[in-house]
């Protein structure tokens, strides 16, 4: 039975069809823009995707014109509020929001499952930010990228430069951080920014729901696996990496898995494997 629970979110659609989550930002009429609700519901929808265990993968796309138009004013308006009082617990109570901003991002980079942004159109601010923090990424021809924080008198701080450097070549990405310009579809593609570019969103949608199919029919302990150190190895050196490597199959390296899939290879059928336990089992009541 499933454990995942059906809300109503203001900034974003959810489906759920062959082990893949599909999250659509919702509100195309205001180009998607971040309003204060989208900081809480993008890490609650994930963190409940990836607790269940039952999602292989997560495809991130949008609706309208814009994939997204970054942070919306009134979360600026909000934290303008902040700026008076005291000066140290003004501070203080500002790095806990930078840091809750942080963490709604955080959130897709932490899941167990990859998750795969398609973008269409303008990917703006917060927008870069976020699809930064995603496995993959893949764009319409008319797509466009702006770390539009520099234009506006401030410091991209929600995770574009901390990731893109690690995703682009530093001097590509200095210059898009100073400048603030646009960066389009096929320089993106160049630079690796993404896997892919799509004639339209139609198709584009198609093609990483495609790839998400693929990565589904894996098993789920092996790509989540190859997720985990990925991560790690970035944040780390290759030696330390490796001894990470050795210590995580002394512990997941079973052959249940593998001889499922050599089995199905042999029947010429599609692998069954089961789901990644919830993450939350150690503090269930049932």
């Amino acid at each position: 039975m499933s454990t995942l629970k059906k809300a109503q979110y203001k900034c974003f659609e959810l489906s759920v069809e062959n082990q893949i989550a599909h999250i659509k930002l919702s509100r195309p009429e205001q180009l998607n823009s971040m309003i204060p609700e989208f900081w809480t519901e993008l890490p609650q929808l994930v963190r409940e995707l990836d607790d269940s265990g039952e999602v292989r993968v997560i495809v991130i796309s949008s609706t309208g014109k814009h994939f997204s138009a970054g942070m919306d004013l009134s979360v600026f308006t909000n934290m303008a509020k902040d700026f008076k009082g005291e000066p140290a617990r003004r501070a203080e109570k500002m790095r806990r929001s930078v840091l809750a901003l942080q963490d709604a991002f955080n959130a897709l980079e932490q899941a167990r499952m990859p998750v795969l942004c398609a973008i269409q159109g303008g990917a703006i601010g917060g927008a870069v930010d976020m699809i930064s923090a995603a496995d993959c990424r893949y764009c319409t021809k008319d797509a466009f990228f702006t770390i539009k924080e520099t234009q506006i008198g401030m410091t991209a701080d929600v995770g574009t430069l901390q990731r893109l450097p690690h995703l682009i070549p530093q001097g590509l990405m200095r210059e898009l951080a100073f400048t603030g310009r646009n960066w389009q579809a096929h320089e993106a593609l160049e630079c690796g920014f993404v896997n892919q570019v799509y004639e339209d969103a139609s198709s584009m949608l198609e093609g990483v729901m495609e790839v998400a199919k693929v990565i589904a029919g894996h098993s789920p302990m092996a790509v989540s696996g190859c997720k985990q150190m990925i991560n790690y190895t970035r944040d780390h050196s290759v030696t330390d990496s490796l001894e990470y490597m050795a210590t995580w199959q002394s512990g997941m390296f079973q052959m249940p898995d593998i001889m499922e899939a050599m089995q199905a290879q042999q029947e010429k059928r599609g692998p069954r494997y089961d789901d990644l336990l919830p993450r939350n089992t150690l503090l269930s009541n049932d």
